[in-house]
């Protein structure tokens, strides 16, 4: 398994550990209800080190994203982060990805850990234009520092003013005493905070400055469970669960980051355009309990009938509600708020509601 800047600290803290995308990660330190209340109420801190990171560059950088990425990367200027897709030519995603505008002619992508040798040999396979692409992938360490409080703690480390620095947009600077830092206002948790990218080698020095300017705040390790309940409360989706190979950018509500604008002849455009202009037969919806019982991730969706409408692609008990609640792809028919459906839990007909995420509000 392969192993973070980190792993060492986490398994001294005794955290649970166990595989993700090939990493040794871990899943919960005091358990994912407290982890994820500290997120929500003080700071939490993660470690997104396994996350993969390529540079592209040159002059043909921005035809290349314009490309094989959905969204509008020319709005983008030196500073700004843009939320987007690489889609497939079947109709699916290849992955979710953050967009970052370094400086001009140069841009970082930001890609799930399962799938950073799938996305690199798409983005080379694709790079017709000949931009300049580079895989930083085990050269770059990340912490997601989130919560309320994931701002107070982090201004002692810098001299930049955090407050400045708004919603997906980001800094370089110096941090604890280190240069060159990412200082991004993004995250997967909804609890506001940063992610903060750095070289490997200042791990150690990150990490300790990060938790001491913390402590008084309530600062607390926070591993991938909490990670998980805490993007499903707000209705994030989750690649491997909620998009896939197979789902379509507009099937799954993500028409805001696709556009078919004159001149981007992105991947798959004319296709994902006749859906957008037809409609589709399934959409990604987010639902909470009505009778006790938590979704799983495979349970069927059904009708009143008990006829199939769909599957659950995300679910758990969320901590802040304490109520179940998911997501998951259903007959278009079935997809407007309020309307009741079925999860059948291994038999059990379970009434749920289709709500318009986020579930914590």
């Amino acid at each position: 398994m392969k192993t973070t800047p980190f792993t060492e600290k986490h398994i001294a803290l005794g955290a649970k550990m166990h595989e993700f995308a090939g990493y040794n990660m871990p899943i919960e330190y005091s358990g994912i209800i407290d982890e994820h209340l500290t997120v929500c109420e003080n700071v939490g801190v993660f470690d997104v080190s396994h996350m993969g990171e390529f540079w592209v560059k040159g002059p043909k950088a921005l035809d290349f994203l314009q490309k094989v990425t959905s969204n509008n990367v020319a709005v983008l200027t030196p500073g700004k982060i843009q939320y987007t897709c690489f889609p497939n030519e079947e109709g699916g995603i290849v992955d979710d990805l953050l967009v970052y505008h370094y400086e001009p002619e140069k841009y970082l992508l930001v890609v799930n850990a399962a799938n950073i040798e799938k996305d690199w040999n798409w983005c080379v396979a694709h790079n017709a234009d000949g931009a300049v692409l580079e895989n930083a992938s085990d050269r770059m360490a990340q912490l997601a520092v989130q919560g309320p409080k994931a701002i107070l703690a982090l201004q002692k480390l810098t001299d930049i003013d955090l407050a400045s620095i708004p919603y997906y947009t980001f800094k370089v600077g110096q941090m604890a005493g280190v240069d060159q830092v990412i200082i991004s206002n993004t995250g997967y948790t909804g609890a506001g905070g940063f992610e903060i990218y750095f070289y490997p080698e200042y791990a150690d020095q990150i990490w300790k400055a990060v938790f001491e300017a913390g402590e008084e705040f309530g600062i607390k390790p926070v591993g991938l469970g909490a990670r998980d309940t805490l993007r499903l409360e707000m209705g994030f989706c989750l690649y491997g669960n909620d998009l896939d190979d197979t789902t379509s950018p507009i099937e799954a509500g993500l028409g805001w980051i696709t556009k078919f604008l004159d001149g981007k002849d992105f991947t798959n455009r004319a296709m994902l355009e006749k859906q957008k202009a037809e409609g589709v037969s399934r959409k990604l919806v987010g639902f909470e309990m009505i009778d006790r019982g938590i979704p799983r991730h495979g349970y069927s969706l059904v009708n009143a009938d008990g006829e199939p409408i769909g599957v659950v692609t995300s679910g758990t008990m969320s901590p802040m509600r304490k109520i179940g609640i998911g997501m998951g792809y259903v007959k278009t028919e079935y997809s407007k708020a309020g309307t009741e459906i079925c999860i059948d839990m291994r038999g059990r007909k379970l009434k749920a509601v289709v709500v318009k995420p986020p579930f914590r509000k």
